[in-house]
């Protein structure tokens, strides 16, 4: 039988009087001593080096990992790891999710254990200056993160915020689990149930007027359930590009003939005429448009090509691949059978308009039409007969008068 933590009792009792919030999030963890002070799922463990601590730090340090617990960030890290594959920086977004949970304790009034990165600590090392309250309220660890990946195209923003992890002693400590959460329901509702308990908590928490419950309403970081864009895109695709029967005068139905020679055979009244369906010989043909001038970071972009090709892959599609910003630069027919298919690198810079893409779509006969974009362009009218949809990476005040935009923050 494994015990509760020894190391945290005295820690998560003091816990437990000076913030309600917490101390009702900390009854849906699992606390733990061990080797390391950590995070895995919903399993906390203490180190040795948890004991060392002060009290008020280690009341910090434990609502700290609470918090990780809570905002769901083990099974988020673990997510993406596995959609985003070799690109995805494990520490970065642990520093990322780090700084949010600490900046969020410190406004709390929380000692925590020094050096510690804060989010607007992070911000700044990255040129951004934002103050505590706006930046919990603003940003979410997957968003900060892509955003210093090089959303903008900037890549020096990855090592200034390496450079500020190292200097303030940055270590992740936050592992994906092994899974066992996931055995309780699937991620949406692992998500919708935390999302319930955090609403929960800080209602207490405001009730009281202490700890957590000052900001909490503020973090934008609290999780939600939602449908990953790759479903959502997955979906939309394959209605988009599915083939309706459609009847043919050239090819009766089997059963027209045979009632027919039935009825010619018995010299009886033949049966009206059934059209039967022509074979499905077409193609359907998605084209893929990137645009070259928008804000898209390399990690989103493999991800978003990986998906694309997975579709029409099962669906057998074919793809042709645009590459424009303000006209089309370059259009390529992509052979889906290879193993792997490499996206060309992009002339970056210059501005956008989505007309001339579009019309290159209809020319080509595609039946949808994907334009992976930040929106920032004249899009001209509805095309007709051609699906469109806006694979944006962050939804913000522009949006297009026709067609679906996926989120593809989601």
């Amino acid at each position: 039988m494994i015990r509760h933590s020894s190391r945290a009792t005295v820690a998560l009792t003091a816990l437990a009087e000076a913030d309600p919030a917490l101390a009702a999030l900390s009854l849906w963890c699992d606390h733990r001593d061990g080797d390391t002070t950590a995070t895995a799922g919903t399993t906390i463990t203490y180190g040795p080096d948890f004991a060392a601590l002060s009290r008020p730090e280690q009341m910090g340090l434990a609502a700290h990992h609470i918090l990780h617990v809570a905002l769901r960030h083990s099974a988020r890290l673990k997510d993406l790891g596995r959609r985003l594959g070799d690109t995805f920086d494990s520490q970065l977004w642990q520093l990322c999710a780090d700084a949010l949970v600490n900046e969020a304790l410190l406004q709390s009034d929380y000692a925590l254990p020094r050096p510690a990165v804060t989010l607007t600590g992070l911000l700044d090392s990255i040129g951004q200056e934002v103050s505590g309250p706006q930046a919990l309220a603003d940003w979410d660890s997957d968003r900060l993160y892509f955003t210093i990946m090089g959303a903008s195209g900037d890549k020096r923003a990855a090592d200034h915020a390496r450079a500020y992890a190292r200097q303030q002693a940055f270590a992740g400590d936050i592992h994906p689990g092994d899974g066992a959460d996931d055995q309780q329901g699937g991620d949406r509702e692992q998500a919708a149930a935390w999302a319930q308990h955090m609403a929960r908590a800080l209602q207490a928490g405001r009730a009281a007027g202490r700890g957590l419950g000052l900001i909490g309403h503020r973090i934008a970081d609290i999780p939600a359930p939602r449908t990953p864009w790759e479903i959502v895109l997955r979906r939309l695709l394959t209605a988009a590009i599915t083939v309706a029967p459609q009847t043919s005068p050239m090819r009766p139905t089997r059963r027209w003939i045979a009632g027919t020679a039935q009825a010619l055979a018995d010299t009886t009244r033949q049966p009206g005429f059934q059209a039967g369906h022509r074979p499905f010989t077409d193609v359907p043909r998605i084209a893929v448009a990137v645009d070259a001038s928008g804000s898209i970071d390399d990690a989103r972009l493999a991800m978003f090509w990986a998906e694309v090709l997975g579709i029409t892959r099962r669906l057998r599609a074919e793809v042709i691949l645009i590459i424009f910003d303000e006209a089309v630069r370059s259009v390529s027919r992509i052979d889906t059978t290879a193993q792997t298919v490499p996206l060309p690198d992009l002339p970056r810079g210059g501005g956008t308009d989505f007309q001339p893409v579009i019309a290159a779509a209809q020319t080509d006969g595609a039946t949808a039409l994907v334009i992976l974009t930040d929106l920032d362009g004249p899009t001209g009218p509805a095309p007709k007969g051609l699906k469109v949809f806006w694979a944006v990476p962050q939804p913000g005040d522009l949006m297009p008068t026709f067609g679906q935009v996926i989120d593809l923050s989601a």
